[in-house]
């Protein structure tokens, strides 16, 4: 069980850098809360493990900072909502300076209440103290309310409706019966079951259509999560910082939830309660629930009551739901820890709209559209670029609307007005197409994978040139073909090719995307010279369209080359047995990796042709060693272990090839492909061996979502390479 505690410390506390060292100790103990002075000293809230709020309160009396002078520390419990006494007990909307929504309520600036949904509530005497009161942790909190002027809860199910205290309890029982729940939360409804309950999460699982792709938990504490999960001291501090992502995991093999859970993974997207409404929920129904984004597959996320009770109504059973309405609807956000630190795969809720400081200022106003994959759009004025939240795919109206609404909440919150529109090279991008219906921009085209080589860059706040490693699903090169496996020499400004994997063709382009079995026949037809081999498992399974797409690949027709490492990764996973067909983006390379053995030390050869510039991977070797590796009977884990050894390799051979080329002796690993955190700990280790300086996304993620970041830093460089050489056009 976590723990939260008010800690006031009073003595020569003030200007001897205290604050800080209490948030960097908080930090190390994986704790959250808030810090701040008032006129009697320090103040300090806190929350997380037990031990680890006895740590910081024994090292604020024993080892404070050398200029301070501690006299007293005091420690009182921090109960409010469960606090029978109190006169928020179980109000699920308490909240204070520190806490609470903020961002999906906001409708305009400046950020003050009648600017918020919460306007239409008035605050009660008690509660306008509070907000009033320089002191008080409320003091100009803008949601402060409670139950006598504050938002209420409602509970609809089938027969049974309840207010107030009754609609929690309602949806607790609801959900400990089996039904699935939908639940307004900060930024949108989620759909809840009880996850250790194999018939309600698999009735979720089918009427949300998602067939395979993984649900989150949401789990009570720290405690529970480690009841279901390996998790180190990193993870944990992920886990329980405020900001309260969705954390994959490492599952334990005897952990109590439903198979249809997480179908076939390794892993579990686990989070921990961030409003009191979840924590009371946790409490109330005493076990881990799924909680997953509230709409069908493909679809955003819903918001608004309307829109939801029509959209959640074919999946839920039942809706608790509350009349605080949300303006901005915000998704969960998704990390996991690779080398110790976290690294973002989806940046949403707890991240967004916090700013990224841009290494070189924005001459003008910019606006950077973004890629067509895990969505996300940035502005940038000055130093501050300003990365949306995670918006979705954008493959229809809904999204597509949820992103041009959320471009002009953006420009209206931030006050930043776009001159320059950066947008990726694909004309049939939505995101490209809304670009160039703009009036009075300037249009700058940013190639893909430049994009996420300078979006590293911009993640880890340098500018300067670099080897960059940009391995992805698809995006289209400057010379119109379809790129994926990159090496590239890049700053800021623009780039150079210096090398790829070796290209195959896309049988049946985007239909060989969603059936990875389409490129293990372009992998063979390739790696034997137009005689692939007919005595593997993979062409038992797909037989009866073998032969066909073959020809399809061979003739050119609807099967465009590509450099795309993700496509090889497809690849290997359907020779291996593990996926030949998938039901969402990515999911063979995420199966391949979970079915590694990450021990392996033998590699699978990937030679780096070098006789002509660009630099070649040869993957046909590759291919060839993994045919003998299936003849021989080697298992899917050896088989995945030796492809991933062998790409990390190869990578570090490439760069030690561009370094001698080229003087450049960092590396920035980027795209789709570098999520995968055994590929990632792989390449990181061995190329710092070689001598290199690796950088690794941190604040955006690697994947498509951190585009929008790399078009702006690109645009902004440009831009100030222009106004530098005098050209003001």
């Amino acid at each position: 069980m976590s723990t939260r505690v008010r800690v006031r410390v009073e003595g020569i506390v003030q200007g001897v850098g205290f604050r800080p060292f209490v948030f960097r100790l908080a930090e190390e103990l994986g704790l959250g809360g808030f810090v701040g002075n008032d006129a009697a000293g320090v103040v300090i809230e806190a929350e997380g493990l037990p031990e680890a709020v006895d740590r910081l309160v024994a090292t604020l009396r024993e080892a404070p900072p050398p200029l301070a002078i501690v006299e007293a520390v005091r420690v009182a419990p921090l109960a409010e909502v469960a606090d029978p006494g109190d006169r928020r007990y179980r109000y699920p909307f308490t909240n204070c300076t520190n806490c609470g929504p903020r961002f999906t309520i906001t409708r305009d600036v400046p950020y003050d209440r009648p600017n918020t949904t919460m306007a239409a509530f008035d605050m009660c005497a008690a509660c306008a103290a509070e907000y009033e009161d320089p002191r008080d942790r409320r003091y100009h909190a803008q949601p402060v309310c409670c139950p006598a002027c504050g938002p209420r809860l409602t509970f609809h199910g089938k027969g049974d409706n309840a207010s107030g205290e009754a609609a929690l309890t309602a949806a607790a029982t609801a959900l400990a019966q089996g039904a699935v729940v939908a639940i307004k939360g900060l930024g949108g409804y989620h759909l809840a079951a009880l996850a250790h309950d194999d018939d309600a999460v698999a009735t979720l699982r089918a009427r949300k259509h998602r067939e395979d792709k993984p649900f989150a938990l949401m789990v009570a504490d720290a405690t529970d999560a480690a009841r279901l999960c390996h998790v180190d001291e990193h993870e944990t501090a992920l886990l329980t910082s405020p900001r309260a992502p969705i954390v994959l995991l490492a599952r334990r093999g005897d952990a109590p939830v439903a198979h249809a859970v997480a179908p076939g993974n390794r892993e579990l997207g686990v989070m921990l309660p961030y409003t009191p409404l979840h924590h009371l929920l946790l409490g109330d129904v005493g076990a881990p629930i799924v909680l997953t984004s509230g709409n069908m597959s493909d679809e955003p996320i819903a918001y608004l009551d309307d829109e939801a009770a029509r959209r959640l109504a074919p999946i839920a059973d039942a809706f608790l739901t509350h009349d605080r309405p949300i303006h901005m609807r915000v998704d969960d956000s998704v990390a996991r820890v690779v080398r110790g630190e976290p690294m973002l795969l989806r940046r949403a809720r707890g991240y967004a709209p916090q700013p990224i400081p841009l290494a070189h200022p924005c001459p003008r106003p910019a606006l950077a559209c973004g890629a067509e994959l895990k969505h996300t759009f940035a502005l940038g004025q000055q130093r501050r670029a300003v990365v949306s939240h995670h918006i979705g795919d954008l493959e229809n109206y809904e999204t597509l609307r949820s992103f041009t609404e959320g471009v002009a909440h953006y420009t209206r919150l931030f006050d930043i007005v776009p001159q320059v529109v950066a947008h990726d090279l694909h004309p049939e991008y939505l995101s490209t197409k809304h670009a160039g219906e703009l009036d009075g921009v300037e249009l700058a085209g940013v190639q893909h994978h430049h994009a996420h080589i300078a979006s590293c860059l911009a993640d880890n706040g340098r500018a300067e040139r670099v080897i960059g490693v940009a391995f992805d699903g698809i995006g289209l090169g400057t010379d119109d073909t379809i790129w994926g496996g990159e090496i590239l020499a890049a700053d800021l400004t623009g780039f150079e090719r210096t090398a790829f994997l070796d290209p195959v063709p896309l049988p049946g382009a985007t239909t060989a995307i969603r059936q990875p079995w389409r490129m293990a026949a372009a992998w063979l037809d390739a790696a034997y010279d137009g005689q692939p081999p007919n005595d593997l498992d993979v062409v038992t399974r797909n037989h009866h369209q073998w032969a066909d797409v073959l020809a399809v690949a061979r003739s050119g027709v609807n099967s465009p080359p590509t450099s795309s490492m993700g496509r090889l990764f497809d690849a290997v996973a359907a020779l291996a047995g593990v996926r030949d067909t998938i039901t969402y983006e990515g999911q063979a390379a995420v199966e391949l990796e979970q079915r590694a053995d990450p021990g392996q030390t033998a590699a699978y050869p990937l030679p780096v042709d070098d006789a002509e510039a660009p630099l070649r991977l040869r993957a046909r070797e590759m291919i060839a060693a993994i045919v003998e590796d299936l003849r021989a009977g080697r298992s899917t884990a050896t088989v995945a272990g030796r492809f991933h050894a062998g790409v990390a390799a190869a990578v570090t051979a490439v760069c030690r090839a561009a370094r001698e080329r080229t003087g450049l002796s960092s590396v920035a690993l980027s795209g789709g492909v570098f999520q995968n955190r055994l590929l990632a700990h792989r390449c990181a280790d061995e190329l710092e061996r070689a001598g290199f300086e690796v950088l690794l996304h941190r604040r955006v993620p690697p994947n498509d979502g951190g585009i929008s970041l790399g078009q702006l830093a690109v645009a902004a460089a440009r831009d100030r390479q222009r106004f530098d050489a005098g050209d003001t056009r």
